[in-house]
């Protein structure tokens, strides 16, 4: 070991004159372990958002939307070759949507209607319990009534359960058709998505029955895709748009939810920054206290220098003490930071209210890139505030201090 390290692990160790120089010492590297520590919290937690945002709505919706300009279309099964040959594709379903109104004997609201085939909707769509899956087939003599499946909240708002019959309405379509379409539907099954607005307004019913209450026969809104890899999705949605041509049209989940996405991302940028300035704070009194000690430890830097230690020497004794304060303080912040993100994650004590937020609990997502690039720019700061008075005791004239120190 050099001198310059054994001589700055015995100025940490030892003890000043000043009191008050050991003080700020102490809080410097207590306020280095506190804003890390609640980096790591704020930032885990916006992690496990963004994590829990996109698990949750990939499992409600498709990874890819084949949709053609224009409104519905036809022809589903020369389409479905095509888009099964583009590479990535695992499954695809069709669709057909439409607004309708929804009643039971205890109340009444709107929804989103949405026609799936249940033999390749499960493949796309997580969410859908497979046994309602098989319960919407069409209506046969033991089930005369269609099936429908609502959300959980949905569920609640009608005050229906499993069983229970319920009306739709939808409004009638082409100016000959002014009176609305009306049928009974069968509760078969509920889902719960976990995202309030989805479980709130969305509800299933088997595609032939939407057709039939529409009137559009071979009428689809769009066609659902899932691929193997998320993150290429946009460039198989331009690969799947290359191979079927105008005037067809796709989107990537990504761009489906990209203002969500963004404004998370943009939470977490923002929140990593603010927090930063916990750390500067600390930082400055890691620099505050250096000085101190310079000003205090004048004479051991005159002798040392005296007997032939360079300004690189001295410089390095303070920056090493510095970095021993704020490595010190960066560890225990890791270390907390990593323990009360377990026990969140583990016990799932804070709740929150579905009605506000899209989670029931704090979601918590503790990823090595954001704990290493919290330590590198922790330590970074930690050694730019050593640098001034590392830089002032090595600029000292031993001869001037030992005449007039």
């Amino acid at each position: 070991m050099s001198f310059e390290y054994f001589i700055g692990r015995r100025y940490l160790r030892s003890r000043q004159k000043h009191t008050f120089i050991s003080m700020i010492t102490v809080l410097s590297a207590i306020g280095v372990s506190l804003g890390v520590m609640v980096m790591i919290i704020v930032i885990a937690v916006m992690s496990g958002a963004e994590s829990e945002l996109r698990t949750r709505m990939l499992g409600v919706t498709a990874h890819v939307l084949v949709s053609r300009h224009g409104g519905t279309f036809t022809g589903y099964e020369n389409l479905e070759k095509r888009i099964r040959d583009v590479p990535g594709v695992r499954a695809m379903s069709p669709y057909i949507y439409a607004q309708a109104m929804l009643r039971s004997p205890a109340n009444i609201t709107g929804a989103v209607l949405r026609g799936i085939d249940p033999e390749s909707a499960g493949k796309v769509i997580r969410t859908l319990p497979d046994a309602s899956l098989k319960k919407l087939g069409r209506q046969d003599a033991d089930s005369p009534v269609p099936g429908i499946i609502l959300g959980k909240e949905l569920a609640v708002s009608l005050q229906t359960r499993e069983g229970d019959l319920i009306s739709l309405t939808l409004p009638g379509s082409g100016a000959m058709n002014l009176v609305p379409a009306m049928r009974r539907f069968r509760v078969v099954g509920m889902y719960q998505s976990g995202l309030y607005e989805f479980d709130k307004s969305l509800a299933y019913i088997h595609l032939e029955d939407a057709r039939k209450i529409l009137g559009s026969p071979d009428a689809l809104s769009g066609i659902e895709v899932r691929v193997s890899d998320i993150y290429k999705a946009g460039e198989i949605a331009k690969t799947i748009v290359s191979v079927l041509g105008f005037p067809y049209w796709a989107q990537d989940w990504m761009q489906m939810n990209r203002n969500i996405f963004s404004a998370l991302r943009l939470q977490k940028v923002v929140m990593f920054i603010i927090l930063t300035l916990i750390v500067i704070v600390a930082a400055f009194n890691i620099a505050s206290s250096l000085i101190m000690m310079v000003m205090e430890k004048t004479r051991d830097i005159a002798i040392l220098k005296a007997m032939g230690a360079t300004d690189a020497g001295i410089r390095r004794i303070f920056v090493f003490k510095g970095m021993l304060i704020g490595a010190g303080g960066t560890f225990f912040g890791v270390t907390g930071g990593a323990l009360v993100c377990f026990l969140l994650k583990k016990y799932k004590f804070i709740k929150l209210s579905t009605k506000v937020y899209l989670f029931p609990h704090l979601p918590v997502s503790l990823q090595t890139g954001d704990v290493l690039l919290i330590v590198a720019g922790t330590l970074l700061i930690c050694f730019l505030a050593t640098m001034y008075p590392a830089q002032k005791a090595a600029r000292m004239n031993p001869a001037d201090t030992l005449r007039y120190g």
